[in-house]
């Protein structure tokens, strides 16, 4: 062991963790950083104390922990052990402690300084999972307040050395080189008219029959290595053996893909990204990459995480391909083109990006953290995901308006689980009741595959996993509490407590329901959960072709019994709505949970203010057309408008939809006081309501400045048209014109009348925004030509000095 190329940094780490806080190891697979360097620093580490190291999935923890206990002679819980959720291995004598991301995470809360921890280890931290990037803001967090001797070491292979440094700027960078043989990476991108199990499945085979030696396929998730493995079975010899390999697989199989074929086989181990660090999984020389990985996204428009398949980076894609050069020189072949590989980004993002806050919010208010960005995170969390969080635990009642825990929101932190499984297992009450919660919470932590998804049935299902974890669970919370018997009446109370926006009706067609949340959400045909009208749905899915989410995991639900137990979850809502048909008003008490109405019953006549308050929401709902909008109040809208162009010294009012439809409540409001009807509604003076918009200086000023009329030289008051974008127009009779030697302006004299000046027949005979120019040039053909046709009209040689009149020459007044 002494031959691992680690081994030529030992002293190089040693010194550096002596004198640094923080020191990063940057070392290739193969190196020995996972399965030897902690023991090394065991034993050289000038600093006492037991050594933490993190693994990022429980499969690696557990093979780690052995594979560090094998080189000491010994079994796993005496001087190395390991501790992962439902599975604890350490004794009296453990100073080396192999931990998945939540124990981690767990140990700090329970004790914030580590007592007795002189080194916590962070590997293949270029995961950059959720837990591993809190676990290190809470470490750093540790270090600056209450232990400056505790040491932090992050490993990986490919760090993102340029993120870290930035963030942990006086951090010594170790690099040790790898060990690993020489691999050939080939691309062979697969052909888009072949389905992808069967493309892959043809590749895997041609490379079996070309080299020697076992391989390794990386595969985007177990759907997929699922189909791949049928389609690979009838390709390959009586030699090969197919092993799946991934997180939900027993123990017993997973054991069965690391270890050796047997004498004269070969072994085809079809994994998920599992297998791309920490694992060594014996005898590979030839690895296949399908170049994708399933990634959970969190949607916060819809509080759901669905499942995507991405294109991996070269990150990654490094990673995978060093598995086929441990013990020999290997070949790997990217499925892919190498033009593709080159454009894929350097580094996977961070779960932190992408992931469910609610759960860290709940460790870091724990911690005493009320602000994400009081800690040094390498990615801080987005504001978004974080106000989602924060509306969920306010919901579940774990934190209070001001984001801090209240006591049930304590309870729910101790618990250690996701909230809305703290939830349930803080309210449980009884026996039956608590052992109820745990079982819920262990099938929820790691559904079964295939199952209809009814927890009615799950809930009595002898699976020894689950067992143990909940056995674990009423361990932690419960320890001094009787251990009842589990109930699904109980689950019914527990589950409508802590997913109550998840409270689900059946909606028409089959399979199809409502969520109290105003989601939609959907069962796989065959389910047998369709007969009932109310579910619970626990466990969702949001994919990528329909708008509805997959129900996974439900419950039958007993809406009265809700009701009757759980009165909180029921909201009463009073409103008045329009009758369509009737054109009238009707008021309606509902009993909703969410968005669901539970019941509904007609009330008496509303009060006054709730009818104008209903009208004010129905057209908020259906628009301003809802309205009757006469020519004056169009025109109303247009002066107002035009004296915010026009007149920008003085504060207007807007009044574009939006605007008014935010603002309906102080122009509209006080003029439908007394409506109950549409045709009430459509009498009202809207040019009145507009009027609410302006104190009396601007009435005052728009009547002055922008009137809704002008006096013309005969005395007449003709009205003026408004338009939103070009200059107001005043149709009038020439003849009245008569006298007026220059175009008339309004707004101050900023803007000119557009005059379209009308025959006595009131046809157009000229538009000019120039009257002066227009008497003194154009007006001539004009009045050749009305001579002709108005014999009886006067047409003067000089129309800018003679009186204007509305009459013919017979009643013209001596000058």
């Amino acid at each position: 062991m002494s031959l691992l190329p680690v081994a030529e940094v030992v002293d190089e780490l040693v010194c550096a963790l002596n004198t640094a806080p923080q020191v990063l190891l940057n070392a290739p697979t193969g190196a020995g950083k996972s399965t030897w360097l902690p023991l090394q620093l065991l034993a050289h580490f000038r600093a006492k104390g037991r050594i933490i190291l993190l693994e990022p999935r429980r499969l690696a923890a557990r093979n780690v922990a052995q594979r560090l206990a094998e080189l000491l002679g010994e079994e796993p819980g005496e001087t190395v052990g390991y501790r992962m959720r439902a599975q604890t291995c350490v004794g009296p004598r453990t100073v080396l402690e192999v931990v998945t991301e939540g124990i981690l995470t767990r140990m700090i809360q329970q004790d914030p300084e580590l007592s007795g921890v002189a080194l916590v280890i962070l590997d293949e931290f270029h995961e950059r999972s959720l837990q591993a990037d809190m676990a290190l803001a809470l470490l750093l967090d540790v270090q600056t307040g209450l232990r400056d001797d505790l040491r932090v070491l992050i490993m990986s292979a490919t760090l993102d050395d340029e993120r870290l440094s930035t963030c942990l700027p006086d951090a010594p960078v170790v690099v040790s080189q790898g060990r690993a043989f020489p691999v050939e990476r080939r691309y062979q991108a697969l052909a888009s008219h072949i389905p992808f199990d069967v493309a892959v499945a043809r590749a895997v085979s041609q490379l079996l029959r070309e080299e020697a030696g076992s391989l390794l396929l990386f595969l985007p998730g177990v759907g997929e290595i699922q189909r791949v493995q049928e389609a690979l079975s009838s390709l390959i010899s009586d030699d090969v053996v197919l092993c799946p390999l991934y997180g939900a697989l027993p123990l017993s199989e997973q054991r069965k893909a690391i270890l050796p074929a047997g004498e004269g086989l070969r072994k085809v181990v079809l994994a998920t990204n599992i297998a791309e660090t920490s694992l060594t999984i014996e005898g590979i020389r030839l690895v296949v990459d399908s170049a994708q990985e399933r990634a959970a996204r969190f949607d916060i428009r819809t509080g759901l995480t669905r499942l995507e398949t991405l294109r991996i980076s070269q990150a990654s894609m490094t990673q995978r391909a060093g598995r086929a050069g441990r013990l020999e020189p290997g070949i790997c072949v990217h499925l892919t083109s190498k033009e593709q590989a080159e454009r894929a980004p350097l580094q996977s993002e961070p779960d932190i990006l992408h992931s469910d806050m609610s759960g860290l919010l709940l460790e870091l208010a724990q911690w005493g953290c009320h602000d994400v960005t009081a800690l040094t995170w390498l990615d801080a969390p987005p504001h978004a995901a974080v106000t989602a969080a924060q509306t969920l635990l306010q919901l579940l009642g774990v934190m209070d308006a001001q984001w801090r825990l209240t006591e049930l929101g304590r309870q729910v932190a101790a618990c250690g689980v996701e909230p809305r499984a703290g939830v349930m297992l803080a309210n449980a009450r009884d026996a039956d009741e608590r052992a109820t919660a745990a079982k819920l919470v262990a099938i929820i932590e790691e559904p079964p595959r295939g199952a209809d998804g009814d927890l009615n049935t799950l809930l009595y299902r002898n699976t020894p996993q689950w067992n143990q974890r909940a056995r674990q669970l009423l361990q932690r919370v419960h320890r001094k509490e009787p251990v009842g018997e589990v109930n699904s009446q109980c689950a019914t109370r527990l589950l409508a407590l802590a997913y109550a926006d998840r409270i689900a009706r059946r909606r028409g067609q089959s399979g199809r329901y409502q969520l109290a949340n105003g989601m939609g959400a959907m069962l796989d045909q065959d389910n047998a959960l369709h007969r009932y009208d109310w579910l619970v749905a626990v466990s969702l899915l949001q994919g990528n072709q329909s708008p509805d989410a997959r129900i996974l995991l439900a419950l039958p639900l007993d809406i009265d019994a809700v009701q009757a137990e759980m009165g909180h979850l029921v909201a009463v809502r009073d409103s008045v709505e329009w009758h369509e048909e009737q054109g009238t008003l009707r008021a309606i008490r509902r009993w909703q949970i969410g968005e669901l109405v539970v019941k509904s019953q007609p009330l008496a006549r509303p009060s006054q203010a709730d009818m104008t308050q209903a009208i004010l929401n129905g057209i908020r709902d259906k628009g301003l057309s809802a309205l009757n909008w006469t020519e004056a109040s169009q025109q109303m809208r247009v002066r107002i408008a035009c004296a915010a162009n026009w007149l920008p010294e003085y504060n207007w009012p807007c009044v574009d939809d939006d605007a008014l439809l935010a603002n309906i409540d102080t122009w509209l409001a006080p003029e439908i006081q007394q409506i109950s009807s549409r045709q009430a509604l459509l009498n009202v003076d809207l040019v009145k309501a507009l009027c609410n918009l302006l104190d009396w200086s601007l009435r005052q000023r728009l009547d002055s400045e922008l009137p809704t009329h002008y006096t013309v030289p005969t005395g007449s008051r003709v009205a003026i048209r408004y338009f939103s974008d070009k200059p107001p127009i005043l149709s009038v009779r020439m003849q009245e014109m008569y006298g007026e030697a220059v175009t008339p302006c309004i707004a101050q004299n900023r803007v000119p009348l557009t005059l379209e000046l009308l025959s006595p027949a009131m046809r157009p005979l000229q538009v000019t925004s120039d009257l002066s120019g227009f008497w003194q040039g154009a007006y001539r053909e004009v009045q050749k030509e009305m001579k002709g046709r108005y014999p009886k009209h006067l047409w003067p040689d000089s129309p800018a000095t003679t009186a204007p009149t509305r009459r013919t020459k017979k009643y013209q007044p001596p000058v």
